[in-house]
């Protein structure tokens, strides 16, 4: 049977429950078709690789763990996950991480799996994502380790935070003896499970979607530095500067020391920048302007009360610049009152004196009672950071909003895992692209109708979908599995009789129910089918036929 891990009496939070209580006992090889593993009650990697529905070969162990898993108390699940065509990351779920070298897998008696690293990590963990790639002639593999800590100074909460290791292992070569090494262990911390996590392909970067935010853990030398920076921001309080603007033009006012001369002033401008400097200091204020100016129409003066103010020429009229100088912080964007009478009165026609004043209306603001309770979505501020894995920082922050995660799916293993957000009624796919930075995350699939179709499924514990999109599926905790088709184009001609117009395609909803008993543990979709998990069977569902 299945090496299913029940949560103990002590993990008790919504946390233990994403992480542990719904994890997903089957693991899909995504560098080979059709190519699924569990870990049985023996400590064994079981693989049932599919070529023909014909011929199904039992389930074969490819790989046996050394521990002997019922000896410890607070272990949690096993966690694999394939790190590349070849590279293999195995957690016993004793806190100890394995690096396997599998050679070519899923083709039989061949797949042999060898152990080059193995070590304690601490406390138990399951095994979010991995990666394999090759840095300066160095092959790595970089791993990130979830697990869900107690945290004696959380007093009002759940009393536990969430940790996720990032751990670089690396090939070391001493005196012509190759071993794999840890090269960096880092840490970030938050306080919710990540609905998604997944390192870079070049292993520079970090993408996590989560309710609340993740911060890298830093050293003591670190911490001190960060103090020291807080006191001197506590110090300089008020701003540098105070700008304004319209639809044309940017004004900057700067308080200059009374005995600056207006020749110790130099203000250079150019189309995308600004440099501010008076007598001999660093510049003022320097750095890229956040949309261009027409450098040759701006001026400035000085003013009787010692201040100097810059006018600056906006090249393209109209849009509101949110920043003036990116990343700077230093100044205060005032809004004048026409400013903010303009911005009430656009806003006007979405608010009323009144709550629903005339509800008799053909299309009141909002009707609550529309919305159905599957509606209504608890975590309201889920976001999405890329983290810079040499800075330590966050490099990008997208508020999700009410955009609902609803699950990952990996469409090109050698690219990061795709998410699916709710949008509205639909399901949108984005595949992230860490090399670039322009098109970052890319929107490759529509599943209509699905963002509202899920919500109505209280019971449902996975989801996925195939990774050339043709058809999306979730399973409920027992028995039943639902599948939406794609729509399809129709041989026949179909009218909608209320509407009267012809109906060109047609999607499907197929529901499967499983002839089992035992609750799903594992869910899995490929172009061709769908594998399923319960403790005792493995259930294979043919939903598209091979090409």
């Amino acid at each position: 049977a299945v090496a299913e891990v029940k949560l103990r009496d002590d993990q008790y939070t919504l946390d233990h429950m994403r992480a542990f209580g719904m994890y997903n006992y089957l693991h899909l090889d995504s560098w080979y078709q059709d190519n699924v593993y569990y870990v049985d009650q023996c400590g064994r990697v079981m693989n049932l690789s599919v070529t023909l529905d014909t011929a199904l070969q039992k389930p074969r162990e490819v790989f046996r763990l050394p521990t002997d898993l019922t000896a410890y108390d607070n272990r949690l699940c096993a966690s694999v996950h394939f790190s590349s065509s070849t590279w293999v990351t195995l957690s016993d779920g004793t806190g100890r991480l394995y690096l396997i070298k599998s050679g070519k897998r899923g083709n039989g008696a061949s797949e042999k799996w060898e152990i080059v690293f193995n070590e304690e990590l601490g406390s138990p963990f399951i095994i979010a994502h991995s990666v394999s790639f090759v840095k300066s002639d160095m092959h790595s593999v970089a791993v990130l380790l979830l697990r869900v800590e107690k945290d004696e100074l959380d007093t009002k909460g759940s009393g536990f935070h969430i940790t996720l290791e990032w751990v670089t292992i690396a090939e070391i070569s001493k005196e012509g003896d190759h071993r794999y090494e840890i090269l960096k262990r880092r840490v970030l911390q938050g306080k919710s499970v990540p609905h998604y996590a997944a390192i870079e392909p070049s292993g520079d970067g970090l993408m996590i979607v989560s309710y609340k935010p993740f911060k890298f853990m830093q050293d003591e030398d670190d911490k001190l530095e960060e103090n020291d920076d807080a006191k001197a921001t506590n110090e300089k309080k008020d701003p540098l500067y105070y700008w304004q603007q319209t639809e044309d033009d940017v004004t900057i006012t700067v308080h200059i020391p009374q005995d600056i001369a207006k020749d110790d002033i130099k203000v250079r401008f150019s189309p995308d920048n600004i440099c501010v400097t008076l007598k001999d200091q660093p510049p003022l204020m320097e750095g890229k302007l956040y949309s261009s100016v027409d450098h040759e129409s701006c001026t400035w003066i000085i003013r009787e009360n010692k201040s100097l103010e810059i006018s600056l020429i906006k090249k393209n009229e109209g849009p509101q610049w949110p920043e003036l100088i990116v990343g700077d912080i230093r100044g205060e964007f005032i809004m004048d009152s026409s400013q903010c009478s303009e911005i009430t009165e656009t806003l006007m026609h979405l608010t009323s004196e009144v709550m629903n004043p005339n509800p008799e209306k053909e299309n009141p603001p909002c009707n609550a009672q529309e919305l159905e309770e599957c509606d209504a979505f608890l975590e309201d501020s889920t976001s999405l950071c890329r983290f810079d894995g040499d800075t330590l920082k966050v490099t990008h922050v997208i508020n999700l909003g009410s955009n609902q995660y609803l699950f990952s799916v990996v469409v090109d293993p050698r690219e990061m895992p795709c998410f699916c957000l709710r949008h509205d009624v639909d399901a949108l796919l984005w595949q992230p692209h860490s090399d670039q930075p322009e098109n970052m995350w890319e929107h490759i699939a529509t599943f209509n109708a699905l963002g509202y179709v899920q919500a109505s499924k209280q019971d449902k514990k996975f989801m996925a979908c195939a990774p050339d999109y043709s058809y999306a599926a979730l399973c409920e905790c027992l028995r039943r599995v639902f599948i939406y088709r794609q729509p399809t184009p129709l041989s026949t001609v179909l009218y909608n009789r209320k509407e009267g117009r012809q109906v060109g395609q047609v999607a499907k909803q197929l529901v499967a129910t499983l002839e089992a008993n035992d609750p799903i543990l594992g869910f899995q979709a490929t172009n061709e089918r769908l594998f399923v998990l319960t403790t005792k069977t493995l259930f294979l569902i043919k939903v598209n036929s091979g090409n």
